[in-house]
């Protein structure tokens, strides 16, 4: 088993999809099996987003595999119940309603009390042109740096 801090999943293409305005620390309700089975170090985050179901936010489609050694084990691809307060729950989810904005996963880890925490960027879709837009200036970043560097 891994040490009780770090990172279980990342979805690494979230900030080459989306234009990422704000991050934000959400809990998770989760089964036994499913804490095992994180801790364990199994577990998928890259197609899954969050969204509203009857007035709270929910994590959907992200993969947590059945911890084998469990007496009873979960569904895999279910929803988990986020947990935020609810000053902030309503601020997200007035903004999803309203402003065209996706709330994308970008880490699954447990915090340093072992507690499984969810970081989720507050998101606007890019454009193709946006993409390549968004790679030039990282490679021009990138090559600045190395510029400074030698002189």
């Amino acid at each position: 088993m891994s040490n009780i801090t770090g990172r279980v999943a990342e979805n690494r293409r979230a900030r080459h999809d989306y234009q990422i305005e704000e991050t934000v620390e959400a809990g998770l309700i989760l089964t036994g099996s499913e804490v095992k089975s994180l801790r364990s170090g199994r577990a998928s985050i890259a197609e899954s987003y969050a969204s509203e179901e009857n007035g709270n936010l929910v994590l959907i489609n992200a993969n947590i595999p059945i911890y084998p050694a469990a007496r009873e084990n979960h569904e895999p691809k279910r929803m988990r119940t986020l947990l935020m307060k609810a000053k902030e729950r309503d601020k997200y989810l007035d903004m999803i309603r309203r402003d065209g904005y996706t709330l994308v996963p970008l880490s699954l880890y447990f915090n340093q009390k072992g507690v499984a925490k969810l970081s989720i960027g507050l998101a606007k879709g890019r454009k193709k042109h946006d993409k390549r837009e968004a790679s030039k200036q990282r490679d021009w970043e990138r090559q600045k740096h190395r510029l400074l560097k030698e002189h």
